[in-house]
């Protein structure tokens, strides 16, 4: 049930498919505490066609509308299932680089399993010491005979360390900045490869990495030596906006949570809606979530649209930082209006709760999503007044 059409009529109908597809087959929240990959959530998104529908042709390019695609996919199943939600984008991050970057034989080699879900792949760019600043990684790749050795370690990283391929962002030219990364794809299984789980406030498959004497050939070189900067900001620039998606979606559910719960609490006389101030925060809950989709579908669009790489990234950052900073807002917010049973273990918001923080910190915290918007628009040395203007 791929996009066809960017209608606001069409993407409320691929929405509502995609909620009444997860509220029906996958079992919400089910596996949610387990921090592991779920292998059977995986293979149940690919028989859905979730994962077609979020790659597009699996031995190509990916689709027209890839980003409003992931976008709309993301906040759907955040809508009624997180769990569902990020082993769907893991699966996306960690394929995407393959898919925009890869040669016609690694996608052959990598994608179709990342499609059916047998494979689950990783984007491996944090360091313990190189989070928002990618450009400082110390992962070292050493020419060797056929190919390099990585030595190193890296940490918070997606489906680490179960993955079964790892997109690995090294050094290969010391002191060169951003120009001496290379991306490499390095198997699950690799000799000198290995990693922990990590615990997080709320659990995801999440780990560190840990390179000793890995060796990897010339052919796992992902986009060229010293792209790999480029190959990581492609990908970036295509997930930001999608961040923001999630996090609508969270907040969208706790928004509905709220206003069942004003309709039917009973409190002095009538329901809690009757209360002006209840009744004016669930208005300003709505349209905050209003304003963070619109943004969200603003910077899809111009990444679909290919507008050139300063307004693709003034939008992906300005989608990421406003609408996972209203997305903390609302759910606070919703967790307020429900009171101390909102805190309870198993309550929807008190889930809400712990997974909507994170959004605000990876693939860029919302500071550096701050200094990105500052610096695009000093570049542009024109006021801001519409977005889109920077096309001209």
């Amino acid at each position: 049930m791929p996009l066809e059409s960017r209608s606001d009529t069409d993407r409320r109908r691929y929405l509502d498919e995609v909620v009444t597809v997860a509220r029906t087959e996958l079992r919400p929240g089910d596996g949610a505490d387990d921090p592991s990959i779920d292998r059977r959530l995986l293979a149940r998104l690919g028989e859905l066609g979730l994962l077609r529908d979020l790659f597009g042709n699996p031995g190509g390019e990916p689709r027209d509308a890839a980003a409003l695609q992931l976008c709309l996919l993301r906040e759907a199943l955040a809508t009624v299932d997180t769990h569902a939600e990020t082993a769907l984008a893991l699966q996306g991050l960690g394929g995407y680089p393959i898919l925009q970057s890869g040669s016609a034989v690694q996608r052959e080699r990598w994608i179709p399993g990342v499609v059916s879900g047998r494979v689950a792949p990783a984007f491996a760019l944090t360091e313990p010491g190189a989070g928002s600043d990618a450009a400082a990684l110390e992962l070292a790749a050493t020419p060797v005979p056929g190919g390099w050795r990585l030595d190193g370690e890296k940490k918070w990283i997606s489906n680490a360390p179960e993955a079964d391929v790892y997109v690995v962002f090294a050094r290969t030219a010391p002191d060169a900045g951003a120009r001496g990364v290379t991306a490499f794809l390095v198997a699950g299984d690799e000799a000198g490869l290995s990693g922990e789980p990590l615990r997080m406030l709320s659990p995801h498959a999440l780990g560190t990495l840990r390179f000793e004497g890995v060796r990897v050939s010339a052919d796992d070189v992902l986009g060229g030596v010293g792209q790999g900067f480029r190959v990581a900001m492609r990908t970036l620039d295509l997930f930001r906006p999608s961040v923001g998606a999630f996090a609508v979606g969270m907040a969208q559910a706790a928004l509905d949570a709220a206003v069942d719960w004003s309709r039917t609490r009973r409190m002095f006389g009538g329901v809690l809606a009757d209360q002006q101030g209840a009744a004016h925060l669930l208005a300003e809950m709505a349209t905050r979530v209003h304003a963070a989709r619109l943004t969200v579908h603003d910077a899809a669009e111009a990444y679909d649209a290919g507008r050139g790489r300063s307004p693709v990234t003034l939008t992906a950052a300005m989608s990421k930082w406003f609408a996972t900073e209203q997305a903390q807002w609302v759910v606070d917010k919703a967790v307020q209006l429900h009171g101390a049973r909102a805190l309870e273990r198993g309550h929807l918001l008190e889930r809400l709760y712990r997974e909507v923080r994170a959004p605000r910190i990876y693939e860029g915290a919302s500071e550096v999503q701050l200094t990105i918007i500052a610096r695009e628009l000093i570049r542009a040395g024109k006021p801001a007044h519409n977005v889109k203007e920077y096309d001209r």
